[in-house]
């Protein structure tokens, strides 16, 4: 009465036509075994142990009522499977049904309105096996499809000189009827722009491309990756279907990239808010596609950001500003690890006897100060612990960032008020320069 007997659990009768193939793979090995990864990141395997875990504390405190459920679902409940004799009307279910329960992702309905955009069977099934590596580029690429065609927006509007409000994303490519989507060249130029993602953000290098981003360039996408705000993509994507196919593409990337750092960096010191660049993004968007030049306004004032500098020195963009002063030392060669810590080189947490002649509360105005902060490996930084200044260089010279290198190699073995005030000189020196060099 509670079941039948099933003599070989690999005879799956599910199977996803649009899951890439380590989706299905997943999805039938859970459906074989009944177990799914614990901590996995796929959906399959996190809703199956959501409703297993469930199943399990119900069953728990109620027995009795769990068998009557199974057996009214293996008795009673039935599998309904739904024939059109078009593809058309399929989406059209599709789309009615999904729009009962949780919201479809936009690209959900993008997919569907393209798959409808072609004629023949052949082109469909084209466009599937598209997708479904297009789905696979983006979960490589720590990106969603929604991500890349936002970015894709701002590569339509700067094209036609929009410098307008953004408009949602449904909204904007249901314009005339999903018009957009049915550009013979969109779906290419959208994989494009997906594979351009995946190999700044997982450095997987496309195949078939002439271009390539130097570990120079990724310097500086490292340092935006940090900044407070996703509005330098929109421009970064702008330019990249510009120059996709440029001879030179790495070093006018570079180039572009320093002084898109110098420009919102300054600005954000300035004026921290989205709303202080968005004008100038949207302007940028539109010079890049037309003369691949940025655009923008700011009134730089060298004594002014100075000062402006301390204001930020536990904001949003803190992050940012050290990791582009470590990239400043000419010797920083290689790329610092993406999980880096920042270190307070004299630590928060400190007995209150080895203040070295200065009070625990002059040293709070401190400790939280450019001067006293430096980007450090995670590893090396848990080990280094919240050990004394003299102590804790011998950790600093196991490191492969510069700038913690040459503190590892500093004179003196404590690190009070007047060498925090010595360092954070030299940092701003630094910031600074940097925006003098790069600023137009």
């Amino acid at each position: 009465k509670i079941s039948q007997v099933v003599t070989d659990k690999k005879k799956i009768h599910i199977i996803s036509e649009v899951a890439t193939e380590e989706d299905n793979e997943t999805f039938h090995k859970i459906l074989e075994t009944g177990n799914a990864v614990e901590n996995a990141q796929d959906n399959y395997s996190k809703n199956y142990i959501f409703f297993k875990n469930r199943c399990d504390a119900y069953a728990t405190t109620n027995p009795m009522k769990w068998k009557e459920l199974c057996v009214t679902i293996l008795s009673q409940c039935i599998i309904l499977p739904i024939e059109c004799d078009a593809q058309d009307t399929a989406l059209t279910i599709f789309s009615t049904l999904n729009d009962r329960g949780l919201p479809l992702a936009d690209s959900d309905i993008f997919k569907a309105q393209i798959y409808r955009s072609y004629t023949t069977e052949l082109e469909r099934k084209k466009f599937t096996e598209i997708w479904k590596e297009l789905t696979q580029i983006c979960k490589e690429g720590k990106i969603s499809i929604d991500e890349v065609f936002r970015y894709y927006t701002h590569v339509i509007r700067a094209k036609k000189g929009d410098k307008t409000k953004e408009v949602g994303l449904r909204k904007f490519y249901a314009e005339d009827e999903y018009i957009r989507l049915k550009d013979k060249s969109f779906i290419s130029e959208i994989m494009d722009l997906a594979n351009f993602w995946r190999y700044i953000n997982s450095d997987i290098e496309p195949e078939e491309v002439s271009y390539e981003i130097s570990t120079l360039t990724k310097k500086y996408l490292h340092c935006l990756n940090h900044y407070p705000n996703e509005f330098w993509k929109y421009a970064t994507s702008v330019f990249f279907v510009k120059n996709k196919l440029s001879l030179s593409f790495d070093i006018d990337f570079q180039n572009m990239l320093k002084e898109l750092v110098a420009f919102l960096f300054a600005k954000f010191i300035e004026s921290p808010s989205v709303n202080a660049i968005k004008d100038d993004i949207y302007g940028s968007c539109i010079s890049l596609s037309v003369n691949n030049k940025l655009q923008y306004r700011i009134n730089f004032n060298e004594e002014l950001v100075k000062q402006q500098i301390d204001n930020h020195s536990s904001s949003r963009i803190s992050r940012a500003l050290l990791l582009l002063n470590a990239y400043s030392d000419k010797e920083q060669l290689d790329l610092v690890p993406s999980n880096f810590d920042i270190e307070h080189i004299f630590p928060k947490k400190w007995q209150d006897t080895n203040y070295s002649g200065w009070s625990k509360k002059d040293a709070d105005l401190y400790l939280d100060r450019f001067g006293n902060k430096i980007i450090f490996e995670k590893k090396l930084n848990i080990q280094a612990g919240n050990g004394y200044f003299g102590i804790k260089k011998q950790k600093y010279s196991q490191s492969k960032i510069a700038t913690v290198i040459k503190l590892s190699k500093y004179h003196k073995n404590d690190w009070i008020k007047d060498d925090i005030e010595n360092r954070e000189i030299k940092f701003k020196d630094s910031i600074i320069s940097y925006f003098k060099d790069n600023l137009n």
